[in-house]
């Protein structure tokens, strides 16, 4: 079968590996399409993504959906040919999470991740044309929502997370609320798809790309700023900084209101930055970070099948033997690109 597979920095191909045969309780997936996120693109630019640096080849893609072709002994009520995304995370028996976080497996140490140098061995990926998972680890897709959209489920996790960490800082629902996207990347496009979808006030998106802004305007935002040319909004209740981009962090901090939160979803640098911070203090501001997510992956299938809009965040797709043409597409600012999927089927 065909695998995408990372050897190291700026060393993407795709390989021939053998078809993987599903042990107790396993299932074998026929992916069909898979989403490329910027670790994945972070690995084949460095060979690291944050803290995770690659050892080894390791098989990419934790944005997947497929159908089920073979399951092992022990899995009931999964029939062949069933349609779901994979739920990527893993994580060891038996071991609980302190009383404080209980509940909150996206912070539990010993969690594994598909794509994932992370831990050693790595953790391959689902950019493959057949996948082994655990069958907990399956998400049904409904008969509205196809495996292309299916493939957004993770990512739409991460933003949806997001969106209720926001809720839980602030104490209720965010309709009606002023809010401010910042990075109109796809994470941040997909959470100012959410926050239409649930009904908030006013969303702003900001970035630097014409096309990204646009993109924004497509799935809700009511208002867009272009950063390098306007001033960041002020006295916004609510600001999601989904840009990743150690600079906005003083601007965003400005843009607040006074008492007001900023949930940072997007990932920081792994090294020192400088940035003006003064305003977390003076203003007040709750800043809460937002990592992946628990099991946001069925609430936001749910909410595809419902009609969130979220067809303009993907702008490509290729074919898996042009997997490396599908990286540089997604890595190229000036190419235009959003969310770029790659078919597998």
């Amino acid at each position: 079968m065909k695998a995408v597979v990372v050897h190291g920095p700026a060393d993407l191909r795709v390989d021939e590996r053998p078809v993987p045969v599903p042990g107790p309780g396993q299932a074998l997936i026929r992916v069909e399409w898979g989403g490329i996120c910027g670790s994945d693109l972070s690995y084949v630019a460095r060979g690291a993504s944050g803290t995770s640096v690659l050892e080894r080849p390791m098989v990419l893609g934790h944005e997947v959906a497929g159908r089920v072709e073979q399951v092992g002994s022990g899995v009931e009520g999964i029939p062949t040919g069933l349609r779901a995304a994979v739920m990527p995370a893993t994580y060891p028996d038996g071991a609980d999470l302190p009383e404080r976080i209980a509940g909150r497996t996206n912070l539990h140490p010993g969690v594994r991740y598909l794509g994932s140098a992370g831990s050693d061995p790595h953790t391959d990926g689902g950019f493959a044309e057949y996948l082994v998972v655990r069958a907990e680890q399956l998400r049904t897709l409904p008969d509205c929502v196809d495996t292309r959209r299916g493939s957004l489920a993770e990512p739409l996790g991460v933003a949806l997370h997001a969106v209720r960490r926001a809720e839980s800082v602030l104490g209720g629902p965010l309709a009606g609320r002023e809010v401010m996207v910042n990075g109109s990347g796809p994470i941040g496009l997909l959470i100012t798809a959410l926050l239409r979808h649930i009904g908030a006030g006013h969303v702003t998106a900001t970035d630097v790309s014409p096309l990204s802004l646009s993109l924004a305007a497509s799935v809700g935002a009511d208002r867009t700023v272009d950063v390098t040319a306007q001033d960041v909004p002020s006295d916004i209740e609510l600001v999601f900084e989904a840009s990743g981009a150690a600079g906005s962090l003083g601007p965003v901090l400005r843009a607040v209101a006074r008492g007001g939160v900023v949930v940072q979803v997007g990932n920081l640098p792994t090294t020192s930055v400088d940035a003006v911070l003064g305003d977390l203090v003076t203003r007040e501001v709750t800043w809460a970070g937002s990592f992946r997510f628990v099991d946001e992956m069925t609430d936001a299938i749910e909410m595809l099948a419902d009609g969130l809009v979220v067809d303009p965040v993907v702008t490509h797709e290729f074919d898996a033997a042009s997997a490396r043409e599908a990286f540089a597409t997604a890595a190229d600012g000036s190419a235009g690109s959003s969310k770029v999927l790659i078919r597998f089927d």
